[in-house]
């Protein structure tokens, strides 16, 4: 017969892989939502006091603030471009029970089609999580970090017969659109 200690080990076993769970979900939630511009539900995945660093490729900034991050979303996936991120390869460490470190690998295809611009590449997402009073986990910390990226002009465009953001996505105003942000 065991005693209670073996419960509590196993017990805590078991919430540690439903943490680690729960993050893998916040992290795909955030896949998604970037990918349909919901930034609705995309605002529940992050603190208040998020902060975002991207490094490399055609873009390199660092914003601060969840509503900025929306403002992000919502102008980053509009209404003329077609984009697909793939996040996969977690590697989560839970350092307390409300304190956690992600990495993520990314797989990005981006046709912007106001800017002419293709974009391909991999990343690294490396995230840190908290659990908060409400007992939800979200993202505290992202850092975007290219391995390798492809950026070309599109010269025709392609014969896209289908795209949720065309009719999702925020519709920017006519003219021209600023070139991606880069803080340096």
């Amino acid at each position: 017969m065991s005693d209670g200690n073996d419960w509590q080990a196993l017990a805590k076993r078991i919430q540690r892989l439903e943490d680690i769970e729960a993050i893998k979900r916040v992290k795909y939630k955030y896949f998604r939502c970037f990918d349909t511009a919901n930034v609705a539900e995309i605002a529940d995945v992050f603190t208040e006091d998020v902060v975002l660093t991207v490094v490399g490729g055609v873009y390199k900034f660092e914003l601060s603030g969840r509503d900025n991050y929306l403002a992000m979303v919502r102008d980053g996936a509009h209404a003329e471009m077609v984009t697909q991120h793939n996040g996969h390869h977690p590697e989560i460490d839970l350092e307390d029970d409300r304190t956690a470190r992600g990495l993520w690998y990314l797989s990005d295809y981006v046709q912007e089609f106001r800017r002419k611009q293709h974009i391909m590449g991999s990343a690294f997402y490396r995230d840190t999580y908290v659990k908060e009073r409400d007992g939800k986990w979200r993202i505290q910390r992202s850092e975007f970090e290219r391995v390798w990226e492809i950026s070309e002009t599109i010269v025709e465009m392609p014969n896209v017969t289908f795209s949720y953001l065309a009719t999702h996505g925020h519709r920017l105003p006519p003219g021209d659109v600023a070139q991606f942000k880069r803080d340096d």
